[in-house]
């Protein structure tokens, strides 16, 4: 089964997406098997990570956004915005793709993960997440 959903990334951050996820899990009838993901931006990514304390995600931006700064003199690609070189690095730096093994009809996350995607521009959009499940 293969499907596309549609999620709002309006601004930088990260944007829990598990339960759209489950859904078209449940719905493909899949009781075992893998869900690929697939985001198909160069300044968004997908991850995933905790999903009990916000304060381990804004400690994950404030690290990504040190670490790829804006208006580097390095970069030569700026005429969308200071902010667009480095979306692209951290999409880079980060994940475009993930697998999650699907166990009794269910992705099998921890108990404290969750699907994110990560907004990398400050003013993002609506971003296409293709979503494959396989037996």
């Amino acid at each position: 089964m293969l499907r596309k959903i549609t999620i709002d990334a309006p601004r930088q951050g990260l944007f829990m997406i598990t339960d759209e996820i489950e859904t078209v899990v449940q719905e493909s009838g899949v009781r075992e098997g893998l869900c690929t993901l697939f985001v198909q931006h160069t300044s968004a990514s997908l991850i995933i990570q905790e999903n009990a304390d916000p304060s381990a995600r804004q400690d994950l931006e404030n690290w990504l956004n040190r670490l790829v700064q804006e208006n580097d003199p390095l970069y030569s690609h700026t005429l969308e915005g200071p902010d667009d070189m480095p979306a692209h690095i951290k999409s880079v730096l980060t994940a475009t793709s993930l697998g999650i093994p699907v166990d009794q009809g269910r992705l099998a996350l921890g108990t404290w993960q969750g699907v994110y995607v990560w907004e990398h521009r400050h003013h993002g959009g609506r971003r296409s997440i293709v979503v494959q499940i396989s037996e």
